[in-house]
């Protein structure tokens, strides 16, 4: 069985530092456990190890010595010290939860190991009284919010000003302007996550047949969709729905890419030197465009996608279809990134008095009586 104690171990061989031989055994199995009994990503995995070791490092203890004011003392640190956010909190005693039960798991056979070599073995560590539950849906900074329409157009039309004057003075840097320019139209456009915009590859753009009139620019194909629990990306097809955003992005295609000279490279998003645009480049040159402009340091490219979500749900898109194409599971999560501007809350609110009255018996009957 993948992950149990007697393949960790070689039976009555003595070890010559037996506290680490067997959580380095204790890891490597989990490790095993999780990738061919559960199939989850090696990243998840790698990630997973580190928080059990960066514990380890603070406790200067052993999983069998492991108790409930540990895992209190270190999360007081990462609060007071690191200031480390509620979801990583979450996240890192997801990690340890996951670790212990493994240990605990009377079929690994750990709890034996532990009695026998070290006369005492893990016990549970987290509990109602010290567990951090996801009582919200968001975690996220609570200064997160998605760009108005104003700020997105003040973007887009920053860049393209950038473009013009490079042009026009011969400088370098109109080529990346100009991608810039379309990759961040293109974010709010199919509602991308960063991420997902830097996998793009030409190929991933397609006709839709219910909408041909946009040609091969139809239809956006992530292929690198944020996956859950660790089971690696998902996909998802994407419908265009804004026309403008569909001719930024075939102009950039047919008459910009071309001209950093690299064919035969499959990224929709070339750097000068030939490769793929990553997510980190993406969101640096967010920052200087951002900086430009003088706008809010908490607006970052995931911002642009939270727009298109609460643009389209005010311009009266159905919420399900939106929830189809940003790829959320549940409608919750949706609803998470809308946040409706005034007007468009005043003018629901003012829909939801008249509605208030026009079904109220008591309102009807003054009316028809002529008093007020």
């Amino acid at each position: 069985m993948h992950g149990a104690a007697v393949l960790e171990l070689v039976s009555g061989v003595h070890l010559l530092h037996p506290e680490d031989a067997v959580l380095d055994a204790m890891l490597s199995g989990w490790g095993r456990q999780q990738l061919g009994g559960r199939g989850l990503q090696p990243d998840t995995v790698e990630g997973r190890r580190r928080v059990i070791e960066t514990f380890q490092e603070f406790t200067n203890e052993y999983p069998w010595h492991w108790t409930a004011a540990h895992i209190d003392e270190w999360m007081a640190d990462l609060v007071m010290r690191h200031n480390r956010a509620k979801s990583t909190l979450r996240n890192y005693q997801g990690a340890i939860s996951l670790f212990m039960d493994y240990l605990l798991n009377p079929v690994y056979g750990w709890v034996e190991v532990c009695l026998e070599r070290f006369g005492t073995h893990p016990t549970p560590i987290l509990h109602d009284g010290n567990r951090r539950e996801h009582l919200v849906d968001y975690e996220g900074g609570e200064e997160r919010r998605p760009m108005t329409r104003e700020e997105c157009q003040l973007l887009f039309d920053h860049i393209d000003d950038r473009v013009d004057r490079m042009i026009k003075r011969g400088r370098k840097g109109a080529l990346t302007a100009y991608r810039d320019s379309t990759l961040f139209k293109t974010i709010y456009g199919w509602g991308l996550r960063a991420s997902e915009a830097s996998g793009l590859d030409v190929v991933d753009l397609y006709r839709n047949a219910k909408a041909p009139q946009f040609g091969r620019y139809g239809m956006v194909h992530v292929r690198k969709a944020k996956g859950t629990k660790g089971s690696g990306p998902r996909r998802r097809n994407v419908a265009s729905i804004m026309p403008w955003a569909v001719e930024a992005l075939e102009d950039y295609v047919v008459n910009v890419r071309p001209r950093y000279g690299f064919s035969t490279h499959p990224a929709l998003w070339l750097t000068e030197r030939g490769g793929r645009l990553r997510t980190r480049e993406i969101e640096d040159r967010f920052a200087l465009y951002r900086e430009e402009l003088g706008l809010p340091e908490e607006l970052v490219p995931h911002c642009l996608r939270h727009s298109y979500v609460t643009h389209n749900i005010e311009d009266g898109v159905d919420p399900k279809f939106i929830q189809e194409q940003v790829g959320h599971l549940y409608a919750s999560t949706t609803a998470l990134y809308t946040a409706v501007s005034d007007d468009f809350a005043n003018t629901m609110m003012l829909k939801a008095i008249d509605l208030a009255f026009d079904n109220d018996p008591g309102q009807r009957v003054l009316e028809r009586s002529g008093r007020r």
